[in-house]
């Protein structure tokens, strides 16, 4: 399909999108609750009720990225300035996940910053305990467990990188992501939830964010072959925001979390073929297929052909 389906006006938003703007506040609001009141009944309930929060609140800084809930960017910018997560500053996730979104470069270990595929020469050159960490980071299991530790560290040296060649903004994002994460470490430690316990939340919340991370994109031929559909509503796709409708989300970036279901149920042919059948039912599918077996190869296996 060269062309994506149409988005009807009536899935457009027109306006502040209250929905959203209402999920951003209960979600702060929760994040609160946990970590000032529940902490005080039950510590690890608590640390598992912020976890899921922190990934939500992810979720919830990609609507903001993409436009939503306000027209304004400055607004949406600010909703989201507190880094519940700790490790990631908006400004980054912002910027490198709106380069992610140039499709035709999508799993380009050079171009596409959320690709974990590596240049088969790179690979060739790793020693053996990257390599093993590695392939199982491409297991689903591997992806939880290493996951936020291998990507943050290849996030930061990269970042590093950046700043030493002159790239300021990065700098001003990352200064503002420490004034932010200090007031939020700040706020927990005037908490019943000690510093340590937050921190393991944290981890376990990029964990779950792990989940929808690990198959949204394949090596393919075509562009839109390499986006996936997991048609999945239980409570992983509230997390995610429906973006495991990511083909959906894809090609409409501007269509709000909400009308991803209804603008898929109106075009499910054209999107399945779109994908060119990348579809799984349910993350539980996910589950039982990759949870300890790798769903590709590390060395981008179509790299050769494309250089």
């Amino acid at each position: 399909m060269s062309e994506a389906p149409k988005v009807p006006s009536d899935l457009m938003p027109r306006g502040v999108e209250w929905g959203t703007l209402a999920l951003i506040l209960a979600c702060y609001g929760a994040w609160g609750a946990s970590v000032f009141w529940l902490a005080d009944f039950s510590l690890w309930t608590a640390a598992m009720l912020a976890a899921f929060l922190i990934a939500f609140h992810s979720s919830l800084c990609h609507e903001a990225l993409h436009g939503h809930p306000f027209r304004t960017k400055a607004l949406n910018e600010a909703l989201m300035a507190l880094p519940l997560n700790l490790v990631i500053p908006y400004g980054r996730f912002r910027d490198t996940h709106l380069a992610h979104h140039r499709d035709e470069r999508l799993t380009d270990p050079y171009d596409d910053p959320e690709s974990n595929f590596l240049c088969p020469r790179v690979w060739g050159g790793l020693p053996g305990w990257q390599k093993l960490a590695l392939r199982a980071n491409n297991t689903l299991l591997g992806r939880m467990v290493l996951g936020p530790l291998i990507s943050q560290v290849c996030f930061m040296i990269g970042d590093w990188r950046l700043i030493r060649a002159g790239e300021r903004q990065i700098i001003l994002d990352w200064l503002l992501h420490i004034a932010g994460a200090v007031l939020v470490v700040y706020l927990v430690w005037l908490s019943p939830m000690p510093v340590w316990v937050y921190a393991v939340a944290a981890y376990i919340g990029l964990a779950l964010l792990k989940i929808r991370t690990f198959l949204e994109h394949r090596a393919h031929e075509e562009t839109h072959a390499r986006t996936v559909l997991v048609e999945d509503r239980g409570l992983l796709a509230f997390l995610f925001l429906n973006n495991n409708l990511h083909i959906v989300h894809h090609m409409h970036p501007g269509v709000p979390w909400h009308a991803l279901p209804r603008l898929y149920r109106r075009n499910k042919a054209a999107y399945g073929a779109a994908n060119g059948g990348y579809i799984y039912r349910s993350y539980m599918q996910v589950f039982r297929h990759y949870l300890l077996r790798a769903k590709d190869p590390v060395p981008h296996p179509l790299w050769q052909r494309q250089r």
